[in-house]
Formats: C-alpha cells, structure tokens, sequence
C-alpha cells in the first residue's frame, strides 16, 4: 500500500491553474499631457516637437522658428492592460508617466493617443482628465517638499478599445490549463478530478504544469466545459518546504512543513567598545620643572555574553525552530545566520532563498 500524498485544503480549479492563451496584453503609447499650472517640460526639444505635431493635425501651423514655451504642457508615456477577450467600445484604466522633466502632472488633460500592442498595431486610444496623488511645492529660496509621486497620474476608464485581439481559445481543438504553482502532484490530481466530473479520459497531465482537455467543436459548447471545469475543487499537493529571507529587513517566513535534521546551535554576540577621551596632565604644586599637558585617554572594553546551545530532534517541525530560536534570544537578522548555517550543514530540509 502506498502512503497517503500530503494534500491542503480544497481549491477551485481556477484559483489553481489559469487558461492558456487567455490572459491580458500590455499597451504603451505616447502622448502629450497640457493644461499644467506651470509644471511643465517647458523648452524641451520632444515636447515642442509634440506640440508642433499635435497643433498641426488640427490645423494651426506654427512660424518657423518659432519654439514656444511650454511651461504648461510634458510630454508622457501611457501604459495599460488589455484584457483578455476585450470587445470594441470597452474602457480600460490608463497609468501616465512624466518623460521629461515636468515637476508635476496635476491639474493636466491627455490630449487624444493611441496604444498599441507588441506588434505595432493601435488596439486603444486615450484621453482624459489626470488623477494624480503626489504633490510638489517650491519655496524662494530653493527648497522643495514632495509627496508620493506628482509625475505620475491614472485616468480611470481613459482609454477605449478600438479592436480586439484574436485569441486562441475560440478555435483550438485542446483546451490547456497552466498551473499557478507547478506540481505532478496537482497536475495529476487536476485530470483525475476533471475525467470523474465528465465520466470519460477526456484530461491527462502533460507536466508539471500543464493539463490538456479534448475540446467540443463549437464555441458555446467550449465555454460551457471551462465553466463547468472552473466551478470543479480538488485538494492540491502541499507545496515543497520553503524558507524566504528578505535580507534588508530581516523579515523571515516559515512553511509549515519545514524539519531540521539532529542538530546543535550555538548562539552568543561578542561586542566590543573602543572609547576616546582627553584628560589634562599637570605637574606636581611647587615644582620647579614640568608643564601642562592634553594627553589622550583609549577605554577598550569586551562583552561577550553567555552562550546558549539549542538541541534540534531528529524531525524538528517549524513550531520547534521558532521556540528554539526564541530561547536563545535571537533578533531576525540573526535567524537569517542560523538557517543559512543549518543549510550548510545540511541540517536544514528546505529550501532557503533570500531575498
């Protein structure tokens, strides 16, 4: 008989794997943002040459030579995401950011700019009033106090779609759902827990992330099986057992499922402190010879506090890693140097990943 396979508790299979070829797409575009109290690019050369351009489609031509200051006006990169299965005439929420050197964006409007995709087509375009939650301020005397970010705003629903984009789903013969988290484990238990929903081997596992499903022939009857297959729990694998370090604050995380092979750790702190101070040396009273002195005076003093060893059983489980540590008094960045040397020594059954 093999033994039962550790398993959390039970999921949706789409909060555990994902569709393939059903995700969003990034756009980018670039624009002009006006109407800026003063906060503007001004003189710079993209900005007047946007301006120029913009002014033109519209009809004012510009005298030769003429570069007006745009104090009022900063030039912007536009960023959004165009989500899957996204339809003519749908509005998208749009991120503006300053590329020149505009103090601030608040107050101003983005004139009307298409967005496009990686393969260079228009697939929205934007326009609209900035929201924008940092601000600025000057003083005369050159000082300034800034909040957040001004040079950078959003424009809910500022952007409309203008076409879609051709997904693979509405076609393929196999639908393919990608794990979140690769696992055999889960993979296998996904195409298992699908074959009994629709009584017939219709999943099977390709690898630890993919699971392939035969598809009906037309669209309908597709999305009814992803609905159907989306609403379906399981129990997934428990994740392999992990220790994440962030080196900066010295904030660790623990899994459960984490054991420590036999053994003993030591933990002391040596501190020493070097003091300098000055003291005067003057000659004895009467005396016929000698004159005052400054003469440096070092203190050199060691603290090394008792040490405390703390025994690791054989299959020591997070709850007695963190009383351990505990006792010897430990701060995080100094659990950081004990799991590092655990793993070192190889006493450690996880895997340690700093950050």
């Amino acid at each position: 008989m093999q033994p039962a396979q550790a398993q959390g508790a039970p999921e949706r299979i789409k909060d555990l794997a994902r569709y393939q070829g059903v995700r969003g797409n990034s756009l980018v575009g670039y624009g002009l943002v006006v109407g800026l109290p003063g906060t503007g690019d001004d003189n710079l050369a993209f900005t007047v040459q946007s301006m120029r351009s913009a002014a033109s489609a519209l009809g004012v031509q510009l005298p030769p030579g003429v570069n007006p200051a745009l104090k009022n006006a900063a030039a912007v990169m536009i960023t959004a995401e165009l989500p899957p299965f996204a339809k003519p005439g749908q509005k998208l929420d749009v991120t503006i950011s300053a590329l020149g050197k505009a103090k601030s964006l608040r107050g101003g409007t983005l004139l009307l700019a298409p967005l496009k995709g990686a393969d260079g087509e228009t697939y929205a375009l934007a326009q609209g009033n900035l929201t924008v939650g940092g601000f600025g301020a000057d003083g005369a005397d050159g000082s300034r106090i800034v909040v957040n970010t001004p040079t950078s705003g959003r424009i809910p629903g500022g952007a409309m779609v203008e076409r879609p984009v051709p997904s693979p789903f509405a076609a393929a013969d196999k639908l393919r759902l990608d794990l979140v988290s690769p696992s055999f484990e889960t993979a296998q238990a996904m195409a298992d827990r699908i074959n009994t929903e629709l009584n017939r081997p219709a999943a099977r596992a390709l690898d630890a992330v993919s699971v392939e499903i035969d598809a009906p022939g037309t669209a309908m009857d597709r999305v009814a099986l992803a609905a159907r297959i989306e609403g379906l729990t399981l129990s997934p694998a428990l994740p392999a057992a992990r220790v994440v370090v962030n080196a900066r604050t010295g904030t660790v995380v623990i899994s459960g499922d984490v054991r420590v092979r036999p053994a003993a750790v030591a933990h002391g702190n040596l501190t020493l402190s070097v003091s300098e101070d000055w003291q005067v040396s003057q000659p004895a009273p009467f005396a016929r010879r000698g004159d005052t002195a400054i003469t440096p005076r070092s203190d050199v003093q060691a603290d090394q506090p008792k040490a405390r060893m703390a025994m690791f059983a054989p299959g020591a489980k997070l709850s007695d890693i963190v009383n351990a540590v505990n006792a010897l008094g430990a701060a995080p960045g100094d659990l950081v140097a004990i799991l590092e040397a655990l793993k070192e020594a190889g006493a450690l059954r996880a895997e340690l990943v700093v950050i």
